[in-house]
């Protein structure tokens, strides 16, 4: 009966263990600094093996598991969940922010009705949204 591998390249193993939907996020992540093995940044061909502590951003949330076991083929998320496990401090911070996410209010959402023109210039500013170059200055 043939085993696993013990390692597995790092975006590999982030797809699989289904941190982000493709392989190809996952290489843009680890390149743009959001992944580290222990403290050091990683590169995507970076082996992975059980036993590795990775920091894993994903918007404004992030992970900081241990890795059980690695697989290099993505398989049901209930699978996926065995190839790691998160610490408790990750998990106890993680939650606090989301809740804290929940508990504040949108942006514009002390504004009473539907925002005028200048209430949503306004928004959008405060957000950092850009100008559509079409529309002019």
């Amino acid at each position: 009966m043939a085993e696993g591998p013990d390692r597995v390249r790092l975006d590999k193993w982030l797809w699989a263990a289904r941190f982000f939907k493709t392989r190809r996020l996952a290489v843009e992540a680890i390149q743009g600094g959001k992944v580290r093995i222990g403290d050091a940044p990683a590169k995507p061909a970076k082996d992975v093996r059980a036993g590795d502590r990775l920091t894993i951003t994903s918007g404004q949330t992030t992970w900081t598991v241990d890795v059980l076991g690695v697989n290099e083929h993505r398989r049901p998320a209930s699978e996926a969940q065995l190839l790691y496990e998160e610490t408790p401090e990750s998990r106890e911070l993680r939650e606090r922010r989301a809740s804290e996410r929940r508990a504040a209010p949108p942006l514009g959402a002390d504004l009473p009705g539907r925002p005028s023109k200048r209430d949503r210039r306004q928004i959008e500013s405060l957000r950092g949204a850009r100008r559509d170059p079409r529309r002019g200055a």
